[in-house]
């Protein structure tokens, strides 16, 4: 098997704002693995620099991949099966899920013939469609609203506003603004905080929130602040769903203390920060035993990460609109058979590979 990689440097279309600063670009590494056939495989390892918990700087973690890339080699020479190579590739990467992702990828689009099929499901054949929400980034006001109309005459259903960067006011009259156009009934809202808020502060603005039947907010207080965040989810005055609550918890055990210390109403999954396909997994199986809710969400990733992430998706059947809708915040994203029509995702029929 011959390994490569490039890293492929994201650009934003406009800066993108959240409650940790403003996005300009992003990083991703691209393997692809080859055999003697010529049958290739394609795997992505996106990072976010800040949010990320295997990215420290691009030196360390280009270290990292190199050590992958090693292990992989040796691995090739001793087995052939795939599952094997990637149960050791999660026991060796444990603490390096955005590795552990692209490997995974890469891995099942070659065993299925290296036709960008990463699991063999009605989506990746094209026979139906993934809800998605709509995504407001942090700007002004004014921009904001702009968007929002945007997503609105596309045919969107549910929007989602990250919060927290500028006057929680104005975002609250923004709120306000599409509720006097558009009841719940018309339009789901979901808000993103980020952890922006503290846990005095949350509670008024979670208040103010379902006064205006917003559906759910995900992270309101920062990560790691569990008797605060338990408190808020037992409260229940609009649903919590959980999103960097989850980053760095890798082990089954861990898993379940977070549940039933916490007990949220939802969690955010994002294989690239969540221990790839595997780890995700795993997060669902214990939230749905729970019955606590979830949905899927894709961590700017380039169009290749988002194929699979979509299509790992459609393993489960979706009631809830995923967050699956940044293919097209690039000005050089890589090239794609996703299409976005009326909030739902889907492959190009043109484009179905048999």
């Amino acid at each position: 098997m011959k390994i490569s990689i490039h890293k492929h440097l994201l650009h934003f279309k406009k800066p993108s704002g959240t409650s940790r600063g403003v996005l300009y670009d992003k990083p991703s590494w691209i393997l692809t693995i080859e055999d003697k056939k010529g049958i290739k495989g394609t795997g992505e390892f996106s990072v976010i620099p800040g949010l990320s918990p295997d990215f420290i700087d691009e030196e360390t973690y280009e270290y990292e991949i190199n050590r992958l890339i090693d292990f992989l080699n040796d691995l090739f020479l001793s087995s052939s099966a795939i599952e094997q190579i990637i149960e050791q590739v999660k026991f060796q990467f444990l603490q390096f899920p955005s590795l552990i992702f692209g490997v995974e990828t890469a891995l099942l689009d070659y065993s299925n013939g290296g036709k960008e099929i990463i699991f063999k499901n009605e989506f990746s054949f094209g026979q139906t469609s993934i809800p998605i929400n709509g995504l407001i980034w942090m700007e002004t006001k004014e921009n904001m609203k702009a968007q929002i109309e945007e997503k609105l005459n596309l045919g969107f259903k549910t929007i989602k506003l990250k919060i927290g960067a500028i006057s929680i006011q104005d975002e609250l009259a923004l709120i306000e603004q599409i509720r006097n156009d558009y009841s719940a009934e018309d339009i789901t809202i979901r808000v993103d905080a980020n952890g922006a808020f503290n846990p005095i502060e949350a509670r008024n603005i979670l208040t103010e929130l379902r006064k205006l039947n917003v559906h759910s907010i995900e992270q309101p207080i920062a990560a790691g602040n569990w008797n605060e965040m338990k408190m808020l989810c037992n409260e229940n005055i609009i649903p919590i769903a959980l999103d960097e609550e989850l980053i760095g918890i890798y082990s089954k055990e861990s898993k379940i203390q977070l549940f039933n210390n916490i007990k949220p109403q939802f969690i955010i999954l994002k294989p690239s920060l969540h221990g790839g396909f595997s780890g995700c997994a795993e997060w669902i199986e214990l939230a749905e035993e729970r019955k606590i809710g979830w949905w899927i969400t894709s961590a700017l990733e380039s169009s290749i990460g988002l194929n699979a992430i979509a299509q790992f998706t459609a393993n489960y059947p979706v009631t809830l609109p995923q967050g699956l809708g940044t293919g097209g915040l690039y000005t050089n994203n890589l090239p794609t058979n996703l299409v976005i029509e009326q909030g739902y995702l889907k492959l190009k029929q043109d484009a179905i590979k048999s």
